[in-house]
Formats: structure tokens, sequence, C-alpha cells
């Protein structure tokens, strides 16, 4: 069949039938490309095994080929843009994240201690993370005296919409928090989608309001709470890098990726062909 430009904009809408993982059964086709660059890329998600199981899959393929959401989607980047894939929409609570340690990276949900893992309550914004970057777990950070979380970097869309488990959004980056967890380094990206009304008017971390900001680091600091963990710490004062920070902090994930994929760090467990 025939896929004609409506069908296409019909699909690629953010509906609340989208909103949750439970929602994603049989085939979809999705489409991103950035308006300022040249790397849109066609790739289909196709899902097997059944929502809330631990068999659930959330696959990628383009050109009738499996391909990888984390190593073979574009990170973009010009003019502060880049192509977020988002794990998992807001309001939802199943902890769905890309399968680092599986071939080609699907989407599935984490388990800890052998059962599903699901947040205690919502999140509250769109949750995934930036392709072909890496926080590597090999490297000590030089202020904060702790090492990365071997994943790709997080990103926490700010946006009114609730964004597809397995799309892929151009969003604006405005700032960075230093999150510390279990002694390691897990970066949080602030963003917005391109398309959301309020991307004209944040332009830079100090665009965003403080309620927000806050509501960010607390729902963080404080989210492992009821499994017996201890509180989240966060470096830097604990305060919202700006979006130029932001942009080197990226672009140190993304040179961490490619000595991964080039073979010059240690990848250990991680699936990067």
């Amino acid at each position: 069949m025939k896929v004609t430009a409506v069908m296409l904009a019909t699909l690629l809408a953010p509906t609340a039938a989208w909103s949750s993982a439970a929602s994603l059964t049989g085939r979809r086709l999705g489409r991103f490309a950035m308006a300022s660059t040249a790397s849109g890329v066609d790739f289909e998600t196709e899902v097997s095994g059944e929502a809330g199981t631990e068999s659930y899959r959330l696959n990628f393929k383009s050109g009738g080929k499996q391909i990888s959401p984390w190593h073979d989607l574009p990170l973009g980047g010009e003019g502060g843009v880049y192509n977020m894939l988002t794990e998992i929409p807001k309001y939802s609570k199943a902890k769905m994240e890309v399968a680092t340690k599986e071939p080609s990276n699907p989407i599935a949900q984490d388990i800890k201690k052998g059962k599903l893992r699901d947040y205690h309550g919502p999140i509250f914004w769109n949750y995934g993370c930036l392709p072909q970057t890496w926080e590597d777990p090999n490297e000590e950070h030089p202020e904060l005296k702790v090492n990365g979380d071997d994943d790709p970097i997080d990103v926490v869309e700010i946006g009114s919409a609730a964004l597809s488990s397995g799309s892929v959004t151009p969003v604006k980056a405005l700032g960075v928090l230093a999150m510390i967890d279990d002694g390691e380094l897990d970066w949080k990206v602030v963003a917005i989608s391109t398309a959301d009304p309020l991307a004209a008017e944040y332009n830079d971390i100090g665009d965003v309001p403080a309620a927000v900001k806050d509501g960010i680091r607390e729902w963080f600091r404080w989210y492992k709470t009821p499994d017996d963990k201890p509180l989240n710490g966060f470096g830097f004062d604990e305060k919202f890098l700006d979006k130029a920070t932001t942009a080197k902090v990226i672009e140190e994930t993304h040179q961490a990726w490619k000595n991964l994929k080039s073979g010059s760090a240690e990848k250990g467990k991680l699936w990067t062909e």
C-alpha cells in the first residue's frame, strides 16, 4: 500500500492512543527529518511480543533491514536541534528503554530482580535519549569525579504533547542537569519539541520557569526512594547548566559514542554492530 503525505502526517501525530507502551500493537510507519539538515531517515517500528510482558520489543527497520535506534539514527545538532528518541511518553509509568545489550537495540521494558520495572507514579515529561551518544563508564568526569552510566544521554522533553514510544522528534536542547545516581554520572538534557508552541519562547534554560526545573530535579531526586534506594544527588550545586554547556556535554557523549563504535573504548556487553 502506498503511503501518502496525509497518511504519513496522521501516523506521526502524537495522539493519546500512542501515550503508553500498552497501546503499541501491530506495525506502524514513522518518519523523522530535520528541516535544517539532510539527515532525514525513513524507518518502521514493529512490535514483537505483548505489551506488559518480558517479551515485548519495539523493533526498528529501514529499507526492510533491522536497524539500531541507538547507532543508526542520526544525532542532529545543527542550530541546537537534536533528534530525540522517545522511550517513555509523559504520564506513563512503564520504564521503557533502549536495550543497549541486545542485538539491534530495540525498546523494551526494563527488568530489575526478575520483575518488569514501573515508576511508582507517572512521569510528567516525555523521556528518552539522543541517538549516537554514550556516557562512558570508563571515563571519570574531571570535576565531579564520577564515571558515566554506560547509556545514551537522557532527554527530558517538557512540551505539552505526549510523544509516542519509539517516535523521533526534533528538539531544542535548553539545558542539562548533572544527576549522580549510585555513584554514576547520568546527565539529564532538558529540551522542548520544535513543534511545541513554547519552543519560540524557550531558547535557553533561563527561559524555563523555575517551577518546571524544580519539579524535574525533585522528581529525579526522589523517584527511587519507594524501592528503598537513597536520594539521588546532583553536581554543580544542583544547578541546570545553560544551552552552550549542554551542547558541549552532548558533543562529548557523541565523541564517546564514536570511540565506542570504533573499538577504541571498552564496550563490555553493549551491542554495537
